[in-house]
């Protein structure tokens, strides 16, 4: 598909080069659907083929990046005098080419077959609640990735490295900066919550909710929301994920009958991911400027339609006659309640995507610290478990009592995914400052979403985040669409003065 920045004032050296970007990223796409497909669909027999599909898959896009032809056309496109679009397009490219141009093909199949056959291991090893199990296949793919680290670049921290797979722009040292003073501020306004004597109506959602109800309940959350059905579909998966393309993006979420809450949440963040995805410029596909910023801004959507709508107040005046109309046992709960329920800090949490607002950055705290050790090679494979759940036990206050609980509960290692998480806690900063400037742009934004009019923030979200693709830096696009540096003192301030009004907190309201 044509995209503007290769239209007439385009030169024959940036339609060659863009020509060939297009059919890259076309490739990617269909690796990205094979990966949706062997964590929603596929038989479980199917690894040994879908291992062999995703590895080629993955090396022919990695031929065409760092191809000779691709070289020298972004070495002829250096003299060329080139749109800021233009410009932008091949500043991504190329950073893309000179990564990749130092990793051998043979490396980069093998790390895409060793995580495809990583993941039935994993939840294997999950559900038999046995970490030796996949400890082996762990150890195996964090070599490889320092492996991959130092072919890239081997005179850097390998973790930076891998870290900027994911947040290419803000750096690794934004990472810890962040991480560190969300530890600082965060455990206090934690332990403050627990020893509050206030009472919230933590079992407003108690009992047993079917889940094929929940299922129904989560396809009218989407359409409150206003997501676009000819463009997206809604299954199920062991971890909840969303992916896909401006043209079709998908999202999963998982039930439990003892936890509709869950489910709901689940589902709005999954919605977050797949309407900026949606909300990209479709006439710039296959190209960067059709495409996501990176995994920061990508959680900053989902955090910030999860929590900033989904967790207010002004959302469950809207949307609890929906739940009461699917569950009548809920009948008699109010609006307080459903907020309360729907914010309360829980005293024992194990479970990262079940985790409140609070704590959850404490589960990232934990892998990032646990990741980063194994990369840098400060951690053995094998203390994980132990030194996962000390970690647990002295950020969240509660001590894993098995591994499935405890550090097998994610996927993204058995993708060989090392340097996504700290992306979690780096977007829900970025939520909170984003949302803030929508609020001061959108006048009567609460009223809004109390009516269920959801449509000036995605004006908003689409105006100031998702039509520019990865036209901007990361720091670039905070810039642009705030005014300000990228901060964590939105996000601060608003859980302080959040969760200091729900638990009469003083000093913290």
């Amino acid at each position: 598909m044509a995209s503007e920045a290769d239209g007439d004032e385009g030169s024959d050296t940036y339609s060659e080069f863009i020509a060939k970007v297009e059919r890259m990223t076309h490739v990617g796409h269909a690796g990205g659907v094979l990966n949706w497909d062997q964590e929603v669909m596929m038989p479980e027999g199917g690894t040994p083929a879908r291992s062999k599909q995703r590895s080629a898959l993955s090396s022919v896009t990695h031929e065409m990046l760092t191809s000779d032809e691709m070289a020298d056309l972004l070495d002829r496109l250096d003299g060329e005098d080139l749109t800021d679009e233009q410009a932008s397009v091949v500043r991504e490219v190329r950073r893309d080419h000179e990564r990749q141009s130092r990793v051998p093909e043979e490396l980069v199949e093998e790390i895409s077959q060793a995580s495809s056959e990583a993941m039935p291991v994993w939840k294997e090893a999950r559900e038999t609640d046995d970490f030796s199990t996949f400890a082996p296949t762990l150890e195996r793919l964090v070599e490889l990735k320092r492996e991959y680290a130092e072919h890239v670049d081997p005179d850097r921290d390998p973790y930076e490295v891998l870290f900027e797979e994911y947040e290419p722009y803000l750096g690794v040292e934004t990472a810890e900066r962040v991480l560190d003073r969300l530890r600082e501020e965060l455990v206090p306004l934690i332990e403050a919550v627990r020893e509050s004597d206030v009472d919230l109506a933590t079992d407003a959602f108690a009992g047993e909710f079917d889940t094929d109800i929940q299922e129904e309940l989560a396809r009218d959350v989407l359409d409150e929301l206003g997501y676009d059905w000819e463009h997206g579909r809604l299954d199920t998966a062991p971890h909840p994920f969303s992916t896909g393309t401006q043209f079709d993006a998908r999202v999963t979420t998982r039930f439990n009958p003892e936890d509709p809450l869950g489910a709901l949440m689940s589902t709005i963040h999954e919605f977050g991911h797949a309407s900026y995805t949606l909300g990209l410029p479709r006439e710039h596909y296959g190209t960067p400027l059709g495409q996501s910023r990176d995994m920061t801004v990508h959680e900053s959507q989902s955090r910030l339609w999860e929590n900033h709508v989904g967790r207010s107040e002004a959302f469950w005046e809207r949307f609890l006659p929906a739940v009461q109309d699917r569950f009548p046992q809920v009948s008699d709960v109010s609006v307080g309640d459903a907020y309360e329920a729907a914010n309360q800090v829980y005293e024992d949490n194990l479970i990262r995507v079940e985790a409140d607002e609070l704590t959850y950055h404490m589960h990232i705290v934990v892998r990032f610290e646990i990741e980063r050790d194994l990369i840098r090679g400060d951690l053995d494979v094998e203390e994980v478990p132990q030194v996962w759940n000390d970690k647990y036990e002295e950020y969240l206050g509660v001590r894993p009592d098995t591994d499935a609980e405890g550090c097998l509960q994610d996927i993204h290692w058995s993708h060989g995914d090392f340097g996504y998480f700290p992306t979690y806690s780096l977007g829900s900063v970025l939520a909170a400052q984003l949302y803030a400037s929508a609020d001061e742009a959108l006048d009567g934004l609460d009223d809004e979403l109390r009516r269920g009019e959801f449509g000036s923030l995605h004006d908003w979200l689409t105006e100031n985040v998702r039509k520019h693709g990865s036209r901007y830096t990361t720091d670039e696009l905070v810039r642009q669409a705030t005014g300000e540096e990228y901060t964590a003192d939105y996000f601060l301030d608003y859980a302080t003065a959040k969760y200091g009004d729900l638990y009469d907190l003083d000093g913290y309201q």
